[in-house]
């Protein structure tokens, strides 16, 4: 099944139809797809979005970027709380946003590498970026 990861029902439908699933994006809100599948993000080197920070920050920037991580969490977990909700119906069990997450065999990720911070990803991420970029005039 290839799905948008945003809208969590293609996850579910894949689990619930035990069937493996693709994820097609371009981005994830509070690195998420970092998390899910595991790849090392530390938040001393990786700034998160809408700080506006480098991968060479002060202290304070350091601090900022926690902070920003911490919030993140909130943010996201009472934004899908309504999906992992539904998910858990439909399932007839238990789950949370990482186990939807966790579940994808391939994260298809629509952005260069060569535009992103350093980091270790893991095998099953794969960049495919310009996929839907514009040509410019």
């Amino acid at each position: 099944v290839l799905t948008d990861p945003v809208f969590m029902c293609g996850a579910t439908v894949a689990n619930y139809v035990s069937r493996p699933f693709v994820f097609f994006m371009r981005g994830f809100p509070c690195n998420l797809h970092y998390k899910a599948s595991q790849c090392p993000s530390p938040l001393s080197y990786t700034p998160r979005l809408f700080t506006s920070n480098s991968d060479r920050m002060t202290f304070f920037q350091r601090v900022e970027n926690a902070l920003v991580a911490l919030l993140e969490f909130f943010y996201c977990e009472s934004f899908y709380a309504e999906a992992v909700k539904f998910s858990s119906e439909v399932l007839q069990r238990d789950v949370s946003l990482l186990d939807l997450l966790n579940s994808a065999s391939i994260w298809l990720l629509r952005f260069d590498f060569v535009f992103e911070y350093v980091r270790p990803v893991m095998p099953n991420m794969v960049f495919i970026g310009g996929i839907n970029c514009a040509q410019k005039k």
